[in-house]
């Protein structure tokens, strides 16, 4: 793909805000736009724990942190007149479907509301140059009706559950804040659709890969729910690179209509059901484990169900492949073998993260190029 070839001349020397930059995903991307040679400047409330990828990497002596909650408008707007940035990637979310049924204010007011305290932030900055705004909401930002094809972008918003129905909140807020006060030069704005991200380094409670290596790790049986479950599973450098082409896309071309949103999912094979993740996933690891797959038993399915959960979803991305040139990379197999392998030598090396993120950035960027 030409896109990579043309990414570190489009984030090299440039200042990058990235909000949520502790998380998983955040993390992921401060460590891509740093090789890249980006300034980049983290927004985020929190650092999440000291097994975090944002601790583990030593984030924090590579770029500039501001911890706060991301509706201080104060923060953030101190925040964006000091730095100035070039890019804002908007990923700060409460992130977790889980947590949505146990606290849903805090859900609507971090989704939803923090989005517009991060817009307010920017309309009330004007720059002199332009602002290339990436906002990260969800692929379950659809109504889901449980359809056996790919959701499409002008597809109806809607959301069962709390955390989905924030995401489209979010992007309601968004496209008013577009139509109602963007629509000058110095703000262009696109939203990405993603979601049901593996990879290493992620230690989030309720989240099926985590939940399996920490069990792993402990030679543990780990307890999955909702086997049957089918998602559009991708590694976490697939939608990280939709959203950097996307933000190269505003900065160089006025082709992306300001306030567009583009689906960043899998290969259509990789849209498999959670028994089918978790196997390859195990078989992953007792091959590098040296564990005998046929002898060990990983994973039980739990019965018990505390909270309702789609249970089929996928996303068309022929919108991202035509406007933007961008298409999936990774196999299924290829996501399960990259992801046990992080947490593999991360368990065995626990000082490992920042270099096992950092080539598997470099394999990932040549097999793109051959796209």
């Amino acid at each position: 793909m030409d896109n990579m070839a043309l990414m570190k001349d489009t984030f090299s020397g440039k200042t990058v805000l990235i909000t949520g930059h502790t998380g998983f995903k955040g993390a992921w991307l401060s460590i891509w736009l740093l090789k890249l040679g980006a300034n980049v400047v983290g927004y985020s409330d929190r650092v999440h724990s000291p097994e975090s990828l944002y601790v583990k990497a030593n984030l924090q002596d590579q770029l500039q942190t501001v911890l706060s909650d991301i509706n201080n408008y104060d923060a953030l707007n101190d925040t964006i007149r000091e730095h100035n940035p070039d890019f804002v990637f908007h990923l700060a979310a409460q992130a977790i479907v889980s947590i949505g049924f146990d606290d849903p204010t805090a859900t609507f007011l971090t989704n939803a509301m923090g989005t517009e305290c991060l817009l307010r932030a920017l309309r009330n900055n004007k720059s002199s140059k332009v602002r290339n705004v990436v906002i990260i909401t969800s692929d379950k930002c659809y109504e889901n009706v449980e359809q056996n094809f790919g959701y499409r972008e002008h597809d109806r918003l809607g959301g069962k559950d709390p955390y989905s129905a924030s995401k489209a909140c979010a992007e309601i807020i968004i496209s008013s804040y577009v139509r109602s006060f963007f629509n000058h030069d110095d703000i262009r704005l696109a939203i990405g659709r993603a979601g049901n991200v593996i990879g290493g380094g992620d230690w989030t409670k309720d989240r099926v890969v985590p939940d399996c290596f920490r069990s792993w790790y402990n030679d543990s049986v780990v307890k999955i729910r909702s086997k049957a479950s089918t998602r559009p599973w991708q590694h976490v450098l697939e939608p990280l690179f939709g959203y950097m082409t996307l933000a190269m896309k505003l900065n160089s071309s006025n082709i992306i209509k300001n306030g567009e949103a583009y689906n960043f999912g899998p290969h259509i094979k990789n849209n498999v059901s959670v028994e089918t993740l978790v196997h390859k996933l195990f078989q992953n690891w007792t091959k590098l484990e040296n564990i005998d797959c046929c002898t060990t038993k990983g994973w039980t399915f739990s019965r018990e169900e505390h909270f309702s959960e789609s249970k089929l979803l996928q996303l068309d991305v022929s919108k991202a492949y035509l406007e933007l040139d961008w298409q999936p990379v990774l196999s299924i197999d290829e996501c399960c073998e990259l992801t046990t392998k992080w947490y593999h030598n991360n368990k065995h090396d626990p000082s490992s993260a920042l270099r096992e993120c950092e080539n598997q950035i470099d394999s990932f960027s040549r097999l793109a190029l051959q796209c």
